[in-house]
């Protein structure tokens, strides 16, 4: 087999052949905005009967999206066009939503008509309280989010008509707004302490602080600058093009399963280890290293390929360059452990100084091992005063918003068709069955 790609003159004229025992097929290849061109092989099984062979999907375009954009190469994200560093420092999370959602920045009414809306879909069903106490205090806090979350179609039915664009809006709109809810009264159940309900007054990322902060018996006022921080760190989590739990969310949904169901799946998706768990393993690495002298001996194991140790927060399946969220964390690291008194954090200086050594490090720059978001978001979100093991629920709130986006593109999306991968088959040929007794 032989594949060949030439073009003609018009615009859009390129194509690919691929020979396959001297007979030649032909597919076309599509142009992106940015990035590579595609080959479109969706005839390949209807022409060739031939299937394509590509593991974790490594050079598959699973679908064809508007939202997100990534550069590894060059170190590029952006959110319909919009560089991820210039959302970070000048957006909020809310614009950032209805950015996503939507395709394009607010107006100021835009905005606020937006931002009402999710502050009123903020409250859960009363009945819903209930279900935490039916956890174990000693629970993740992923399992009980996965669990609430799945719940939602429940109580919510009248927004799980997926043929209603209305009802989708709706169900988006609520998922959104009832996901920081959700995660801070799984966090308040996990420590002992009563559920505190939202407050319209605050906005999105304040309110979720004072959810999880407050207690009943006396004021709890949200400090601006780590609002600032959370929201920074939502909008920077958003969406990341169509990774593991985006990709679960799509498949869901190309079901015609409810959105809530689809979430669910996500939440699920972004729970594995090599994952969203990365945050918490990151961060447990800096705690093992512990003190700026040891970082030597951790980066000669981290070289030793009869060593298991690896250093965890470094390198990225896309990312070949600087991963563009990487300083965005770290300045609000910097951010957060001075407005808590701890700017002299040894674990942040074990940070900074692993990330100096590992970027001027033959082998480290030759394997384009670079710092990814992974990295110092432990840091700041320890800082904030978050357990490790809300971590990834922390992750999964912000992710939503992404989840939402690219779930509403699928359904929208007139080609779109039931997710069904196929596989290289290499186990038993045909053979006939024999009784037990014959066995």
């Amino acid at each position: 087999m032989s594949v060949a790609e030439s073009s003609t003159d018009g615009p859009d004229a390129a194509e690919a052949s691929v020979t396959i025992n001297g007979a030649r097929h032909e597919f076309p290849v599509l142009k992106g905005t940015l990035g590579p061109d595609v080959i479109d092989i969706g005839a390949l099984y209807q022409n060739t009967s031939h299937f394509t062979y590509d593991p974790g999907f490594r050079s598959t375009a699973s679908c064809e999206s508007k939202i997100t954009f990534i550069d590894g190469d060059k170190g590029v994200l952006l959110y319909r066009g919009y560089p991820i560093d210039q959302l970070a420092e000048q957006g909020t999370f809310v614009e950032t939503c209805y950015l996503l959602f939507y395709g394009q920045l607010p107006t100021g009414e835009q905005y606020e008509a937006f931002r009402r809306r999710v502050v009123n879909h903020a409250m859960l069903n009363e009945q819903m309280t209930r279900f935490y106490t039916g956890f174990r205090r000693d629970a993740h806090p992923m399992a009980v989010m996965l669990g609430v979350v799945g719940a939602l179609s429940a109580f919510y039915h009248d927004s799980t008509d997926i043929s209603d664009p209305l009802q989708r809006e709706i169900a988006s709109i609520r998922m959104i707004a009832k996901m920081p809810t959700i995660a801070a009264m799984a966090y308040k159940y996990s420590i002992g302490q009563p559920f505190i309900y939202p407050r319209n007054e605050l906005d999105y990322s304040a309110n979720f602080l004072h959810m999880c902060f407050a207690v009943p018996r006396e004021e709890y006022e949200v400090d601006p600058v780590l609002a600032r921080a959370m929201d920074r760190i939502f909008i920077v989590h958003a969406d990341h093009e169509q990774n593991p739990s985006t990709s679960t969310v799509r498949l869901a949904g190309s079901t015609g399963a409810n959105p809530f169901a689809c979430i669910s799946a996500g939440i699920a998706c972004l729970w594995g280890p090599a994952y969203g768990g990365a945050y918490e393993a990151a961060l447990m690495m800096l705690q093992e290293i512990g003190t700026v002298d040891r970082i030597p001996e951790h980066i000669k194991r981290a070289k030793d390929q009869n060593d298991s140790f690896r250093l965890v927060g470094f390198g990225h399946r896309v990312y070949k360059s600087p991963d563009p969220r990487v300083r965005i964390m770290q300045k609000t690291c910097y951010e957060v452990l001075d407005v808590v008194g701890h700017r002299n954090d040894p674990i942040l200086q074990v940070a900074l100084e692993l990330e100096r050594i590992a970027l001027n490090d033959d082998h480290f720059v030759e394997k384009q091992l670079y710092p990814n978001i992974d990295f110092y978001s432990g840091i700041a979100l320890k800082a904030l005063g978050f357990p490790a093991e809300m971590f990834t629920v922390l992750f999964a709130i912000a992710r939503t918003v992404g989840w939402i986006a690219q779930w509403k593109e699928m359904i929208e999306d007139p080609i779109q068709r039931i997710g069904r991968p196929r596989q290289l088959y290499t186990g038993a040929s045909e053979r006939s069955y024999i009784s037990i007794e014959a066995r």
